[in-house]
């Protein structure tokens, strides 16, 4: 559903600063590209992480970032381009310039030092992945969901259910796969490494899956590269989901809802609602009647519905990506507020948003930092973003499923 780094940026643990003969040599590496007017020790990180203050020396920072990277790696280093931000500098140990030693240079004023370069102890280094890990889950994942949907069926008494377990399978596996597949090679266009999609197979509980992820193997560039890779999955699956629900619309039939037994009931969305009407005429459910979902249908509801999920500006999410490709740091407030929302709206609509919310604080709100945190959006993907941000509106439901005719909520 998402892609996750496996490369962290620091740790809760007392740092205490490298060696000055380490200091000297990284230092010294930065000659021509960055002009020092400070360090600083961050308490809560890494042990041997330091932190340079001054100015960039190019106009590009992703070639200072570069060159850099290459330089320091004979020490160990990853270079991490920030903004100078003194309001979160005040609990840390700071060197001033005229104290620290002959090779740093001299004080520039406070208004002259926009920049740091965090020096953090570790360089990635990119294992190969066993992609007949990946193909053994694709293959688990795909019975999985037909078996899972062939039950289903039988147990409605559909016609054909292997049929309909095959069908379901094949679309959802296609919307899928292209969300993954999007994030895939956007990363590999960026040159960041990255890891085939995992799928992970859920059989006989739902819809027979708890989709897709892939691994990012080091760490994204920039913003710009960030939001690129983000955003490549949602609309890589919208652009296979939205044909599939026509699609699976065409081929679905408007009747009476049963009275005679208990059934599982998908949510609207703003976007799923309004593709019904124009299919059909009326706004569904209304009257006792609603559309009998097609398997291809119901698999491009459910892709959307992921689109959704995914959506969410929260964390390491898709959403949460976009959002701190616009905004940096501040996400994670974003994030803080959302889930917040999310938790009373598991009070108030859906019991499943307490899992979600559960699940999203677990897995990370704080969103990892590009190694160039300094170059912005350029216009063009602040509009696409905003683009986005209307699709997650437009696709998201506030009650996913419901099942009709019990007291039962389906989480």
């Amino acid at each position: 559903m998402n892609f996750w780094s496996r490369f962290k940026f620091s740790a809760p643990r007392r740092n205490a600063p490298p060696d000055e003969l380490v200091i000297g040599r990284l230092r010294s590496d930065l000659e021509g590209l960055f002009e020092v007017a400070n360090r600083m020790t961050p308490p809560r990180a890494l042990q041997g992480t330091v932190v340079f203050i001054g100015k960039l020396l190019h106009d590009d920072p992703d070639t200072v970032q570069a060159e850099l990277a290459e330089r320091w790696a004979r020490h160990g280093y990853t270079p991490y381009l920030r903004w100078n931000r003194p309001q979160r500098r005040r609990s840390h140990q700071e060197y001033p310039a005229q104290s620290a030693g002959s090779w740093q240079a001299d004080a520039l004023p406070a208004d002259e030092q926009p920049h740091q370069i965090i020096a953090h102890p570790a360089v990635v280094q990119v294992r190969r992945s066993n992609a007949r890990i990946n193909l053994v889950l694709f293959l688990a994942t795909l019975v999985s969901i037909v078996v899972t949907g062939t039950l289903s069926s039988s147990e409605a008494g559909e016609p054909e259910p292997l049929a309909q377990g095959i069908w379901l399978a094949m679309a959802l596996m296609a919307i899928l796969g292209a969300h993954e597949f999007g994030h895939y090679w956007a990363a590999r266009r960026h040159g960041v490494a990255v890891t085939l999609p995992y799928f992970i197979p859920l059989p006989l509980v739902f819809i027979g899956t708890l989709g897709a992820f892939i691994r990012m193997q080091a760490p994204v560039r920039n913003r710009r590269h960030l939001f690129d890779i983000g955003v490549a999955g949602p609309l890589a699956g919208l652009a296979v989901a939205v044909p599939l629900l026509l699609l699976g619309l065409a081929l679905s039939e408007v009747t009476a809802l049963p009275s005679d037994r208990v059934y599982l009931m998908e949510g609207n969305s703003l976007f799923y609602q309004a593709v019904k009407y124009v299919m059909y005429g009326e706004l569904l459910p209304a009257n006792g009647r609603d559309v009998m979902l097609h398997p291809v249908a119901f698999a491009a509801w459910f892709g959307l519905l992921v689109t959704a999920f995914n959506l969410l500006p929260i964390g390491q999410l898709d959403g949460g990506h976009v959002v701190f490709a616009l905004i940096g740091d501040k996400a994670h407030v974003v994030s803080i507020v959302l889930v917040v929302l999310l938790a009373i709206a598991g009070v108030l609509l859906w019991p499943g948003w307490l899992t979600w919310a559960f699940l999203v604080t677990f897995l990370a709100l704080r969103h990892p930092p590009p190694l160039n945190d300094i170059t912005p959006l350029d216009n063009r993907r602040r509009v696409l973003a905003g683009l986005v941000l209307l699709i997650f509106v437009l696709v998201f439901v506030p009650v996913p499923l419901t099942i009709t005719g019990s007291e039962m909520t389906l989480w």
